[in-house]
């Protein structure tokens, strides 16, 4: 009882000293305390990426290289350096930091720099453009503060949101929203669809790419992404849960082991739909499934229709992609299934794609068996460069066909990678499989062509 009343009577004192403490500190808002805390872990990026001209100046830069195999080396004119601003954040205590795959795109030197006005080198531990996600680090220093990491999967629709970054090179601009929207599918201007992004009113203009969003307590829930650079009032994030999935296997292995399910699948139309007895076409039909493959042991078939994943209604061929490009090997995930009439919830436990079936992707895939460039090749085929890999078959009846492919064309670039040798190529088809859309620059004889496939 004596305790309570002295507890009680300590607090009765205070109480003056606390007010007067807030009405003297009445601007500190949660906002101002987010900021506060989370600032120190954010970092401007600037990017040199180099550039060579030459007497075609104008032209695709990926049909350079076919003028130089036609013509030889001319003078080139002097090469240039432009640079890529762009915004990160720290993640841990070894210099690991996180932000967008597009904002060092082909970068040779890469410049961090930090709130106290230090400047540091980085180098690339590795990049994924599935999900626009990459990592850099710089040696680490016992200042450095890396972000509390929060979650994005409890994220509410109003719920207060703090972007901060580099908008057109004003380092560490801090704006304010609400989160609009989760699990947005859109579309950027460079033709990528992203999946299960956060949609928020805060300003993400070009320079915020890569810098965090912040929920009040100021931690990270999103990686900025500024999609749409003309567009006011609407702004896009990578949840923080994608984003651990994705930058732990960069950390670890430089690259991301992608989740494979083992299936071949193709959209939902409206006959499609009809034929399901759907009310609406969405979702995905499996066409394929790959002997024992991930879904063949979780029991799904040939014929099933996928509606969701992990809850996540799937709109189209486009939003699968995206959304399995999220998830890395050895991942658990529940796939919502039609079969024959009735709708079942199915757990997969996800693979890495196996090697032998990954060599083989480009022609069960596409339909298209090629090989790299050789002198012998070269001299079979009469070809006009020694670069790139050469179409040896094109299979009947497959996608690679009906597009117009033939033997001896030389493939010098898929998504805009190029391709010259097998271990590029591999990895290019692998990257081109989780998009709905691919492009890839070829080569016939002296012509160069941008040819699109739609598997």
């Amino acid at each position: 009882m004596i305790r309570k009343f002295f507890a009680l009577f300590a607090l009765t004192l205070l109480l003056p000293v606390l007010a007067a403490w807030a009405q003297d500190n009445p601007r500190e808002t949660p906002v101002v305390r987010a900021v506060k805390k989370a600032v120190p872990s954010v970092v401007g990026i600037s990017a040199e990426i180099e550039t060579g001209g030459s007497p075609f100046t104008g032209i695709d830069p990926f049909f350079d290289r076919f003028f130089r195999d036609f013509f030889g080396d001319f003078p080139a004119e002097r090469g240039r350096s432009e640079a890529s601003l762009g915004s990160g954040v720290l993640i841990d205590n070894k210099g690991h930091i996180l932000t967008n795959e597009h904002v060092i795109h082909g970068a040779t030197k890469i410049t961090v720099n930090f709130t106290g006005g230090e400047s540091a080198p980085a180098t690339l531990v590795g990049a994924d453009s599935a999900t626009d996600l990459a990592v850099l680090r710089v040696e680490p220093k016992k200042w450095m503060r890396p972000v509390e990491l929060g979650r994005s999967s409890d994220l509410m629709i109003g719920e207060t949101v703090i972007a901060i970054g580099n908008p057109f090179g004003l380092a560490h601009t801090v704006t304010t929203g609400v989160v609009s929207a989760v699990g947005r599918t859109v579309q950027g201007g460079d033709k990528r669809t992203y999946t299960d992004f956060i949609q928020t009113d805060a300003s993400i203009n070009p320079g915020n790419s890569g810098g965090p969003l912040l929920n009040i307590m100021g931690d990270l829930v999103g990686i900025n992404a500024a999609i749409y650079q003309s567009a006011e009032g609407i702004g896009f994030a990578i949840p923080v849960d994608k984003a651990k999935r994705i930058y732990s296997d960069l950390i670890n292995y430089g690259e991301v082991h992608r989740a494979w399910l083992g299936v071949q699948v193709q959209e939902v139309d409206d006959s499609l739909a009809d034929y399901f007895k759907m009310k609406s076409p969405y979702g995905v039909v499996v066409k394929r499934v790959f002997e024992d493959g991930p879904a063949q042991q979780a029991g799904i078939r040939s014929g099933d229709v996928i509606l969701a994943i992990d809850g996540k209604k799937i709109e189209g061929r486009g939003d699968y992609s995206g959304r399995l490009a999220g998830y890395t090997a050895e991942s658990d995930m529940a796939l919502s299934v039609l079969t024959k009439g009735s709708e079942r919830v199915v757990m997969v436990h996800t693979r890495q794609m196996p090697e032998e079936f990954a060599k083989n992707l480009a022609r069960t895939w596409l339909g298209i068996k090629a090989v790299k460039n050789t002198d012998r090749l070269v001299d079979r085929f009469g070809l006009a460069t020694k670069k790139g890999m050469v179409i040896l078959e094109v299979s009947k009846k497959s996608t690679a066909e009906e597009a117009g492919f033939e033997p001896g064309d030389v493939i010098h670039s898929i998504n805009d990678t190029p391709v010259e040798d097998e271990e590029a190529f591999r990895e290019a088809i692998l990257s081109a499989s989780l998009r709905e859309t691919v492009v890839m620059v070829i080569q016939r004889g002296r012509r160069g062509y941008h040819v699109t496939l739609n598997p």
